[in-house]
């Protein structure tokens, strides 16, 4: 093995670092602004040598980066509890349109996210995406410090939280061009579960931070402030250590030729009840605990209780690989109706018990409905390859063959719309739980619709997934 290293000046020439291989050479070339040519993951001995300590770099400060792009994006789901006790006064409706616009931003963001590593670099995305979110940060801390702020200017400012939303596309999209095959699964993982945890850790930490020293009136600010340096940590660190590959090509084909594709639909809405589902009642959880539990709605007499809806995003998060574990034994069908079949005992459990008013019992039936949805979560992302090479293997492609490559880029493109479309369950659990509660004065009504929408997605998922089917050439989804 030789290596070659010119001294790294701004205007040094390219340094080249050659591994030898028993079948070539990988040579990387080092240009100014960290980007690298030549990056070929799959080559054993240049991943062993040099490869895996620079994506696993790069994959670290991906995952905090995300890690606060999610604090963002669902900032107010607990910061809406909080305002009635800093004097701002919001109907129930205003308050979950706080709470799920956010949601509906970010989703869309997603989209144009995917392709922004390609065009601008993984590093460089990552500096700008970081970035964007102190906008959202520095105004929430504004707006929220004066109760006589209008609506529209609230509304405005969670919208704008929605760019937390968006990161989670590029970050995955970036993390993917890094790993070899064999490894794109676990750091993927990673990279997802990190990012999952924000909401969990905003949800936890925020309430802390306001009630410390005086009164919560005159610190929720900080609910925004809070997280500036972390952010500028963030952006930092992406300057510092991150790398663009020059490898990292946006595709627009495989992206198209995943949207023919019927089973991109299939997936994307059972995405929406998995994924979906996790992220819509986190982000609501605070507010239903509040509501549901009146003496615990102001952070004086129940912070302990609000501050427990951390636990819901926790163990969606957590529950999130080992669906993706016991989908590799068992079969990510299996295993995605099972987790259906826990989510809809989960909301009747919910509609059963919420005439006894107690919290804990509140508190374990939701538990259990987000294990379920952090397994599902795991297990419908592991189908979706699945089922684009079972697509393959039904039109006679072979693997190894050029059409097989075709097959897996449209599955890398399936990924990223499947994650896009599912993140608007982040919109409509909110808005559905809004609608029950304007029409009927409760929830009830939206926990009979979810367990009607549970059991239908569970059906969907055995009629096409479960039964073999020679669509999918008879293959165990």
């Amino acid at each position: 093995m030789t290596t070659t290293v010119t001294p790294s000046t701004t205007d040094a020439p390219p340094r080249t670092t050659t591994t030898g291989a028993a079948d070539g050479t990988v040579q990387l070339t080092r240009r100014p602004g960290r980007w690298i040519d030549g990056w070929d993951p799959e080559d054993s001995v240049f991943w062993k040598s040099e490869g895996r300590s620079i994506a696993r770099r790069n994959l670290g400060w991906s995952i905090f980066a995300e890690f606060l792009g999610f604090i963002i994006w669902q900032l107010w789901s607990i910061v809406v509890v909080m305002l009635p006790s800093a004097g701002f006064q919001l109907s129930s409706s205003e308050a979950f349109w706080l709470i799920s616009l956010p949601s509906l931003v970010g989703a869309t963001l997603r989209f144009p996210y995917t392709f922004m590593v390609a065009i601008f670099g993984g590093r460089n995305w990552t500096i700008v995406s970081a970035g964007l979110l102190l906008i959202p940060a520095v105004l929430l801390g504004i707006v929220v410090s004066n109760p006589d702020t209008p609506f529209g200017v609230l509304l405005l400012v969670a919208a704008l939280g929605g760019v937390g939303g968006g990161n989670f596309a590029s970050s995955m999209a970036n993390i993917t061009y890094f790993f070899p095959q064999k490894e794109k699964g676990w750091a993927l993982g990673l990279n997802a579960a990190g990012g999952n945890l924000g909401t969990s850790v905003a949800q936890f930490a925020v309430p802390i931070v306001v009630t410390a020293g005086a009164a919560a009136t005159m610190n929720i600010s900080l609910a925004g402030w809070m997280w500036i340096p972390f952010i500028l940590l963030a952006m930092w660190g992406a300057w510092r250590y991150m790398d663009n590959l020059s490898s990292a090509k946006a595709d627009f084909a495989g992206s198209a030729a995943a949207l023919r594709e019927p089973h991109l639909w299939l997936m994307a809405l059972l995405y929406i009840g998995t994924f979906g589902s996790f992220i819509g009642f986190a982000s609501v959880f605070p507010k239903l605990i509040a509501d549901q539990f009146p003496d615990f709605s102001t952070l004086q007499v129940g912070q302990t209780a609000v501050s427990l809806a951390f636990l819901g995003a926790l163990i969606g998060s957590l529950a999130r690989p080992y669906g993706g574990k016991l989908a590799d034994r068992f079969g990510g069908a299996r295993v995605t109706v099972g987790a259906f079949a826990v989510m809809a005992l989960g909301a009747l459990g919910l509609i059963w018990t919420l005439p006894l008013q107690s919290f804990w019992v509140f508190l374990a039936c939701f538990l259990v409905l987000f294990a379920a949805t952090g397994m599902g979560n795991g297990s419908t992302y592991r189908m979706i390859p699945s089922i684009f090479s079972a697509r393959g293997l039904a039109k006679g492609i072979e693997p190894g063959t050029t059409e097989a490559l075709g097959v897996q880029r449209k599955a890398a493109a399936a990924l990223g719309l499947i994650s896009a479309i599912g993140a608007y369950g982040g919109f409509l659990i909110p808005q559905v739980l809004n609608a029950s509660q304007l029409a009927t004065g409760g929830y009830t009504a939206a926990f009979i619709g979810f367990v009607a929408g549970y059991g239908a997605l569970l059906l969907l998922t055995v009629l096409v997934y479960v039964i073999p089917r020679a669509s999918l050439a008879k293959q165990r989804i």
